[in-house]
Formats: C-alpha cells, structure tokens, sequence
C-alpha cells in the first residue's frame, strides 16, 4: 500500500449557511489538496462531519469527490461504528470501486476489551472487499487499542494493512511500529505529533491541519520520510501553532475556520458542533493571514 505513505488528509464537508451540502465548496477544497501536493484524500471520517450526513448526503459527498479527483489520488472511504453487524453490512453493500481502502473506527461507546477490538475487526476483515485501515482514537473511542491488538490483527489477517494511530502517545506508537509485520503501516493521526512518528519509522500522516496548508504539511512529511530532519522541523514550527488552534474548540470547526479565511468555503457546522467563538476566530485569522 505505497500509495498511503505520505500525506493522506481527512476532508471536511462543506455546508451553506443553511446547512445543506455545499458541493461547489466540496470541489474546491479537494482541488486546493491536489494542487497542492497532498498524497491521498480521506472521504467521510470524523472530520467530515460522518455521524450527522444523511444516506442521501454522504453518497452525495462520495460522488461529489470521487467526480472532482477524476483518479488522479488515491482515496480512503470511512466505513465504521459501533455495531459490528452494521459496520459489515455497509462494507459488503457500498460501493467502494473507486477506493484505495477504507478506514474504520476502533468501535465507540460499548468499550469493547482488547479481545472485543479484536472480534469487531476480525468480522470486518472477512467480509472487506478493499484493505482496511484500523483507526485508534482514544479521545473520542473511550477505549484505546493496545499495541499487542494491533499486532495480532495485523498478523493474522493480510488485508488489515495499516493503522491511522491518534493516541497522541509516540511510545505507544513506536512500539506499533517496532511490532507489526513488515509492510505494516503505521499513519499518525495526530498532527502535533505526525513528523516525530514519521522519523521513528511511520508511514506518514492522516492529516487535518495538512488540508489547510496542504503545501508545507506534505513537504514536511516528504522531508521526515526522506531524514532531512531540520529541514523538516522548520516547517513543523512553522504551522505548530495553528495546530493547537484548529483543535482549540473542536474538529472541524476550527480547521472550517481556515478555509473560511482563506476563501475557499464557509465555516458551518452541524450540531451539537457549534461554531468557534470571536476570539479563537481572530487568532486563526492573524495566523493564515500572515502565513
């Protein structure tokens, strides 16, 4: 799964002020991604807003990019839950033709034990007709996928293929690294913490501050892959900055805040996700204007 390795970025969903699908906003944040250097886009993961789309609204969002990126990236389709059942329904009846793999979420709110995680994914990997990319998220899974789960499932099932790990812990991330098969991928999904993963031997990054600065965050991935570590870290510090802020008051609202300001599209969200407040909102604006 080379085409993984780099910078991958989990694409907002645009919204009108009346809160429908703003597909001419869609189309230009993909483009503004493949024109400027990102490796892979991520459709319908937490930071587009998944959870509150309709049926109707997320095969809208599917069409919509997979038409604008004509082939020329590789995608990742969102498909989890935290009903095991549901979960390998959707993955047997949509349509993932289009897709490099799909990126499923360690199950939410049941908080499964280690052999639970196992099972949930194990079910998963029987019935997936793409690769599978595990997804770790503690901060919104209430359960943390250990190293040791993610060793066995890697090992025992050939197209369990990577792991978007967003623990925000190096260690823990450094020991799924040092564990799974060779060929394992191991993608930071943490973006404070994306180059120092990458130099301990990740993958590269599943990125949401890379979809605002898509440029400079996929040079830096490219430099840490390549150990042009000060060159990489420059740029790093660059954007750091604006990473605490886009996270500030909640994924996506803050990173809408960026493309707001840069023009791109408008900044609604969906509730029970509200809008970042005035304060927050000028310290992003200062930030993108200098920039």
């Amino acid at each position: 799964m080379k085409e993984l390795i780099g910078t991958g970025v989990a694409l907002i969903t645009p919204f009108t002020e009346e809160g429908e699908v703003d597909v001419n906003g869609l189309q230009k944040v993909v483009n503004f991604q493949i024109e400027n250097g990102i490796d892979y886009l991520v459709v319908l993961g937490t930071t587009g807003e998944s959870v509150t789309l309709t049926k109707a609204e997320k095969q809208l969002v599917i069409d919509t990019i997979v038409e604008t990126n004509a082939g020329r990236l590789p995608l990742v389709l969102g498909i989890g839950g935290n009903d095991t059942a549901q979960v390998s329904e959707e993955m047997q009846t949509r349509d993932v033709t289009a897709f490099a793999a799909i990126l499923s979420v360690s199950p939410s709110y049941n908080k499964p034990t280690q052999e639970g995680i196992y099972q949930h994914f194990a079910v998963l990997a029987k019935v997936a007709t793409k690769p599978i990319i595990l997804y770790n998220v503690p901060g919104r899974t209430a359960s943390n996928m250990m190293p040791e789960t993610v060793a066995r499932l890697a090992n025992d099932f050939s197209n369990i293929v990577a792991i978007k790990e967003a623990a925000g812990d190096l260690v823990q991330a450094m020991k799924m690294i040092d564990s799974t098969p060779e060929g394992f991928l191991v993608i930071s999904g943490d973006d404070m913490i994306a180059l120092p993963m990458t130099l301990a031997g990740g993958a590269g990054v599943i990125s949401v501050i890379g979809e605002g600065f898509p440029k400079d965050f996929s040079t830096m991935i490219t430099l840490g892959l390549e150990r042009r570590v000060d060159e990489a870290y420059s740029l790093h510090y660059k954007i750091a900055p604006c990473i605490d802020y886009i996270f500030a008051e909640g994924n996506p609202a803050g990173i809408k805040a960026v493309f707001s300001r840069l023009g791109i599209c408008g900044d609604t969200v969906r509730l029970p996700l509200v809008g970042i407040g005035k304060q927050l909102r000028d310290k992003i604006d200062a930030f993108v204007t200098a920039y």
